[in-house]
């Protein structure tokens, strides 16, 4: 791959609307304006795990407090996503054990819109932006079509 098809894949990626959702929140929480002179392309870095960063972690570990507020973030920017398009109003639940292993849910009314196995969150991450962006349209597709065929239940 080229990287002028690399560079244009990440700018795709970055002006995604999942992407942009997760920008905003996280530039929402820097309520000290510590983040401002920081491109959006940085603040979305810690997601990227090429595969010598991959490597470099635990096949088993404990996850950092750092990496499930990342994961916790990801999963909001899909409920937020879900929410604009649908107009019903989505909440994120997360169960999960100190060791990584566990579950998210985002629930709209009584209809769970998403649910998500979580397994080694201390290794959460993807190889490139437009990985990050694509999983993050996936939950948000499968979020809306949930909705868009039980609206009586997502509306309850």
């Amino acid at each position: 791959m080229t990287e002028a098809t690399e560079t244009g894949r990440a700018e795709a990626a970055i002006n995604a609307p999942f992407v942009r959702e997760l920008v905003s929140l996280w530039r929402a929480q820097d309520s000290h304006g510590a983040w401002e002179e920081k491109s959006d392309l940085d603040l979305l870095a810690p997601y990227i795990l090429d595969d010598d960063k991959r490597r470099a972690l635990p096949i088993v570990g404990d996850p950092d407090p750092d990496t499930v507020w990342r994961l916790e973030l990801f999963f909001d920017a899909v409920a937020l996503s879900i929410e604009k398009a649908t107009g019903v109003m989505i909440q994120p639940m997360l169960k999960m054990h100190h060791e990584g292993f566990g579950r998210i849910v985002l629930i709209g009314g009584r209809l769970i819109v998403v649910n998500k196995q979580l397994r080694d969150v201390h290794r959460f991450g993807f190889l490139s932006l437009s990985k990050l962006a694509a999983e993050g349209d996936k939950h948000v597709r499968s979020g809306i079509e949930m909705i868009q065929k039980y609206p009586d239940v997502a509306n309850y």
